[in-house]
């Protein structure tokens, strides 16, 4: 019997890429040809920041051959304790470019794509569509619900995580078993979940939930394992317990169900219950007087009126003497309750609500308006008084 002989052709790794995923390649639901497909596989991370930086790092570690990072935003230094992939010297910079740098510092086997820019209705499907998988780290509802809709227009596998002080939450969206929208119909009216900025986050807690989304994303790409579709994985920190809620597809999904009625994207921030980008309200605080905590209290001091513009629950945490709250959201139907004849001293947890709140004030013929800097947190440390819970 004649011994039927093969050409040799050229081999799937490198001697390099060999060595450099030699522990990788020893699991069984890897090896050569799992290696390879991840080299040819296109990931897409939302968002350069607390998840996005550990799920880049390790697609990147993992041998992902090309990754696109779309953001907009520019280093600064409060992002350092949680984006893993910025460093000090790179404040200032955009983080797309930044991330571009380290990645590329990691692993030279990665394209990185560049998407200095927001993610918009205008151009998701267009991003999205040249690659295999999302990775969701937007820390905002109008752009998940966005990359939820395109993805399930595209097809693409969507996989979603959301931190918050010491808690987190993921869960993965394949293709024909249901999306974001099955899970979280509606988004919360606006100002009842607080940002990162406005609630805080534990760095480490960032980067174990963005470990998680690459682990989930690698799976993906490989088709091994249980993944967390149709289950949302919920984890406190603090009290170091985790939690496994099973959802499922919604037949009624205006997306995703049997007889969709939304078929192309929508105005996301119109569907959030939040301004739109082009109107008067959203506008920019630039421009806004701003003061010191110590300035503002002699204003207080002086008669000036003093606008906490945080929500209740934040109010009942801390407070300062004789604030009067209205939260953001109400400021406009409450005008009435705030005097146009004394300057207004407005503030929130961190500054950044309350220079909104200042400038609409302003423009509405309030023209004693000011924001204080830093907010209460700021107000705190420089060790004025406040009101608190416990007394």
């Amino acid at each position: 019997m004649a011994v039927q002989t093969r050409r040799p052709g050229s081999p799937l790794l490198t001697r390099e890429q060999m060595e450099r995923y030699s522990r990788q390649i020893l699991l069984e639901e890897i090896g050569l040809a799992g290696q390879r497909r991840l080299l040819e596989s296109r990931v897409l991370v939302v968002g350069a920041g607390g998840l996005g930086s550990p799920s880049a790092l390790y697609l990147a570690a993992a041998g992902v051959g090309t990754i696109g990072i779309v953001d907009g935003d520019r280093v600064e230094l409060n992002n350092l304790h949680r984006q893993i992939l910025h460093t000090t010297p790179g404040i200032g910079t955009a983080k797309t470019e930044s991330a571009r740098r380290t990645i590329e510092g990691l692993n030279p086997d990665v394209t990185v794509r560049l998407f200095q820019t927001t993610l918009t209705s205008e151009n998701a499907l267009e991003i999205i569509g040249d690659f295999d998988l999302v990775v969701n780290g937007s820390d905002n509802f109008p752009t998940r619900y966005l990359v939820n809709d395109a993805c399930v227009f595209l097809g693409k596998p969507l996989v979603d995580a959301s931190i918050l002080k010491w808690e987190g939450q993921a869960t993965t969206f394949l293709p024909g078993q249901g999306c974001y929208r099955c899970l979280f119909p509606t988004p919360p009216p606006p100002g009842v979940v607080p940002s990162c900025a406005e609630g805080g986050i534990l760095g480490a807690l960032a980067g174990f939930m963005g470990t998680l989304q690459a682990t989930e994303a690698v799976k993906v790409l490989l088709g091994q394992g249980r993944t967390l579709a149709n289950r949302l994985l919920l984890f406190d920190a603090l009290e170091n317990e985790f939690r496994m809620v099973r959802w499922a597809r919604n037949p009624d999904c205006p997306v995703c169900g049997d007889a969709p009625t939304i078929r192309e994207l929508i105005d996301y921030e119109l569907f959030c219950g939040l301004p739109g980008r082009h109107t008067a309200v959203d506008e920019t605080a630039d421009g806004v007087p701003t003061v010191e905590p110590d300035e503002a209290y002699r204003l207080v001091g002086e008669g000036a009126q003093l606008l906490d513009v945080r929500e209740p629950w934040e109010w009942a945490q801390a407070r300062i003497p004789g604030a009067t709250l209205i939260p953001k959201g109400e400021v406009p139907q409450r005008l009435t309750e705030i005097d146009p004849h004394r300057p207004v001293v407005v503030y929130c947890a961190v500054g950044a609500r309350s220079a909104d709140v200042a400038g609409l004030l302003r423009r509405a013929g309030y023209g004693g308006a000011v924001n204080v800097r830093g907010g209460i947190i700021e107000w705190m440390n420089q060790r004025l008084p406040v009101e608190t819970a416990d007394g």
